[in-house]
């Protein structure tokens, strides 16, 4: 039909009566130029050739041709790596992650310990005596990520990598202080609780707004690329924050400039009440770094070894070949979004009980151990007994330290020595209230001014 139109359309100069005679033509042609083509080839070889040519577009260069009008919307699934299963019991020895046994214990440890500190603070913040609080319940196998990191690398954060910090050697006591946002707290009470920071563990100050640091991850990741140190970064987010179009941003910088970055997406299922059903239709969030042309792995999130192993085949590709990866821990959120939530609005009580039995990440990884006779009964006593005291010897001393000096909320705001003018008339402001009203600011709490 095509050529027919090009004959008829190309002897639009000459008479009417011609024009079928060049078409047959033209036609007559083109069946003979097949022909030959499938003489020499065969007839599938040929259909093939005529419809599997490569496009010339520099917008899709892996693209080809094709006759059929094709529309694309589905995939195959991606699959989930998953090392052992919920009785601690591992299918294939070759993904063992041939871990020590002081490194198996100090994160099962460290899991331990996040998840009982989740527990004190919950309570305290419905107690009154903190203002916020995010738990990272059913979220702890997290640890297993850092474990596969070089202490160097570079951290970006959102609220459930509690873990992840712990392990890195924040302590609890800086746990502690920053949720009391007491005066030895690290940012001086300028944070609310849970926005974690550390510049000697190289974890950069976690940020309310959802996603803003993963564009960041992206452009610090560029530069320590061209610093050469073999670094990379690791980028944490859930599953609302990949809702956001600075993922989008994030991922086409990283792909395209070719950054050492790891996006480590924890999926749990949850945007505080929106289902990921609501969220989107396509296969999760891995199906959009392919998308990208990026290196993606979907993993068990539950599963420590899976995870561990997971980040540490993304951080061989990201700081040996400059390749961005996409990581997707599939898990699930067993407790409210934070203090300021409610789920049994939107979900049942009996759902979460089911994950909290059947898909316990802790309980998983004790197992794993108990089979290898690196835990029993006793040890389990001994730790959980220790952990709780340290805990509560940590809350005691921040909830008795005094907050910060009133003066600290004008300092480090600028670059400049000295306070600006506008600054300088909120403070004289502050002052003027804090002396007129003391007993509704409770000033006796703040440190004096050195």
């Amino acid at each position: 039909m095509t050529l027919f139109r090009l004959a008829r359309y190309g002897c639009a100069s000459r008479s009417l009566s011609a024009r079928p005679v060049l078409a047959r033509r033209s036609l007559a042609t083109a069946k003979e130029t097949i022909t030959k083509l499938e003489q020499v080839t065969g007839p599938a070889k040929a259909k093939a050739d005529t419809s599997r040519r490569k496009t010339n577009f520099p917008g899709a260069a892996n693209s080809y041709f094709t006759p059929d009008l094709v529309l694309t919307k589905a995939m195959e699934p991606v699959a989930t790596y998953q090392v052992m299963d919920t009785d601690g019991m591992v299918a294939d020895p070759r993904h063992e992650p041939g871990v020590s046994e002081e490194l198996a214990v100090g994160i099962y440890r460290d899991m331990v310990t996040v998840r009982s500190m989740d527990k004190v603070l919950y309570e305290a913040q419905r107690q009154g005596r903190i203002s916020f609080y995010l738990t990272g319940y059913g979220e702890e196998a997290i640890v297993g990520s850092a474990a596969a990191l070089n202490p160097r690398d570079v951290m970006f954060g959102q609220y459930r990598e509690a873990g992840a910090l712990v392990h890195r050697g924040f302590t609890l006591n800086q746990i502690m202080d920053q949720c009391f946002g007491n005066h030895r707290d690290l940012s001086h009470g300028r944070q609310m609780p849970v926005h974690y920071g550390s510049r000697d563990l190289h974890f950069v100050t976690i940020s309310s707004p959802l996603a803003t640091q993963i564009p960041q991850a992206a452009g610090a990741a560029y530069a320590l690329k061209r610093q050469g140190e073999g670094r990379c970064v690791m980028c944490y987010f859930g599953d609302g924050a990949a809702s956001e179009g600075d993922f989008h941003a994030a991922l086409n910088m990283a792909t395209t400039l070719e950054c050492p970055v790891i996006f480590f997406c924890r999926n749990n299922g949850f945007a505080i009440s929106t289902p990921a059903a609501e969220q989107y239709r396509g296969d999760g969030v891995a199906s959009r770094g392919i998308g990208y042309g990026m290196d993606t792995i979907r993993c068990d999130g539950n599963d420590v070894w899976a995870v561990y192993n997971a980040t540490r085949k993304a951080r061989a590709l990201a700081v040996e070949q400059n390749r961005p990866v996409l990581i997707e821990a599939l898990t699930y959120r067993v407790s409210h979004h934070s203090t300021s939530d409610d789920s049994s609005a939107y979900r049942s009580a009996k759902e979460v009980e089911e994950w909290q039995r059947r898909d316990n990440p802790v309980t998983r990884l004790r197992k794993w151990l108990e089979h290898r006779g690196w835990w029993d009964a006793d040890r389990e006593a001994a730790a959980t007994a220790e952990i709780k005291d340290a805990i509560m010897a940590a809350f005691r001393r921040a909830e008795s330290t005094t907050l910060p000096p009133v003066e600290m909320a004008f300092t480090d705001v600028y670059a400049a020595p000295e306070m600006s003018p506008a600054l300088q008339a909120q403070k004289r402001e502050v002052e003027a209230l804090l002396k007129k009203y003391p007993e509704y600011y409770k000033v006796d709490d703040f440190a004096k001014p050195e």
